[in-house]
């Protein structure tokens, strides 16, 4: 499904009788999944001659494959820059990834906290790509009076 098409099935919002950004709709999920150390070899940017030859994680493009047949959107958002794009997207074709999107220019070095006005949700990549399971953790949120 493309992009075009999931655009389709955004859902209309408001709030205070103006128009806001749409929303997906219920169980549909955007994910935003990067690539190097999480789908495949960790690759610098200083480097770009390795990102054609990387190891494949198999488990991750089980994992990604199966979502975007379920009908969520798959982005991957990386810090590759432009002049790697045509090697990350040669390296994704020839693994079989089923994707919408690629972001690329994500600022390096880790440590991300990510500020929206959507739901956000985070999953730190530890070795093995799985189904999602619940757990209860502690995060840190803006003091709105609205968390307990």
């Amino acid at each position: 499904m493309s992009l075009e098409e999931l655009d389709k099935n955004l859902i209309a919002a408001s709030e205070n009788g103006q128009t806001i950004s749409p929303i997906l709709a219920e169980g549909v999920k955007n994910y935003l999944i990067d690539i190097d150390g999480t789908i495949c070899d960790d690759i610098p940017n200083e480097e770009p001659e390795r990102m054609l030859t990387a190891e494949l994680y198999p488990d991750a493009l089980i994992t990604l494959n199966k979502w975007y047949d379920e009908g969520h959107i798959i982005c991957f958002f990386t810090s590759r820059t432009e002049e790697h794009r045509e090697y990350t997207e040669t390296w994704l074709k020839k693994h079989g990834f089923k994707y919408h999107s690629i972001v690329m220019g994500k600022p390096r070095g880790g440590n991300y906290h990510w500020i929206d006005n959507h739901l956000v949700k985070a999953t730190r990549y530890r070795g093995k790509f799985t189904d999602l399971v619940d757990k209860e953790v502690t995060i840190q949120v803006f003091d709105d009076e609205h968390h307990h």
